[in-house]
């Protein structure tokens, strides 16, 4: 099972990468609407891109580790990418991170770790 972890890391990068474009997106766009023109100046957004390439590459790996592991074990090492979001709103959204949520980082990585093995 151990050569699922580094899939499912990469797997996770990209998932929160996605993510990250995606609120990098939204902030770009302007105020939220349920509009068509909207919608519209999203596809002209190269944050927007960047979010649908990486849920692309995140979509492909989830597929090939479906497809060769058990899914027990795979999607529960699927939520490393909780630790890569509180990482990312660090470094780039520059949000303040406290104690508890840390906790709970440490608590889904350690239970990650419990099911890999």
């Amino acid at each position: 099972m151990w050569k699922l972890v580094p899939l499912a890391i990469i797997q996770s990068l990209f998932l929160c990468g996605g993510q990250v474009f995606l609120k990098l997106a939204m902030l770009a766009s302007g105020p939220f609407s349920w509009t068509w023109k909207f919608f519209g100046r999203q596809l002209t957004n190269w944050w927007f891109l960047g979010c649908g390439v990486s849920f692309g590459v995140a979509t492909v790996l989830w597929m090939y580790i479906l497809k060769h592991y058990p899914f027990g074990i795979a999607y529960p090492l699927s939520c490393m990418s909780y630790a890569f979001g509180m990482i990312a709103a660090i470094l780039i959204f520059k949000e303040q991170v406290v104690w508890t949520q840390w906790l709970g980082v440490f608590l889904v990585m350690s239970g990650c770790i419990l099911i890999a093995k």
